[in-house]
């Protein structure tokens, strides 16, 4: 079992509130916070955002690059993906690879692919 993920974030304010908006529909909780990052648990892993210290963030991110392609997270159902898709909409987040919306992964892959800040895919996958 994962343990936990930490991630650094160029600006945790604007990460806290995407994330926030999914992980307790995820049946995450806040774990822990800091002024310089924020936690979310579910059993015994949990989900770390860290802000990027000042001297690395001209370095930036970008998913394609080396490191951290994406997060996946488990709904509980088809329904779920979809209400969670709405609710991206409503928050004005973008729906990556819409065209193919919720089979992008494939005809038998039902999910949501959302660009996170910093560009981060993150992606909410249906039970097969």
């Amino acid at each position: 079992m994962l343990h936990h993920v930490e991630i650094n974030v160029s600006n945790l304010t604007e990460a806290r509130e995407f994330y926030e908006a999914f992980l307790p529909d995820l049946g995450y909780e806040l774990y822990q916070q800091w002024p310089e990052g924020v936690s979310y648990k579910m059993g015994r892993t949990y989900v770390v955002f860290v802000q990027t210290e000042e001297a690395f963030l001209p370095k930036g991110y970008h998913r394609k690059a080396t490191g951290l392609n994406h997060l996946a997270f488990h709904a509980d159902s088809r329904g779920h993906v979809d209400a969670l898709t709405e609710k991206a909409r409503e928050r004005g987040f973008r729906i990556l690879y819409e065209d193919r919306h919720p089979f992008a992964g494939g005809p038998d892959y039902y999910a949501v692919f959302i660009e996170a800040p910093d560009r981060m895919k993150f992606e909410i996958v249906a039970p097969e």
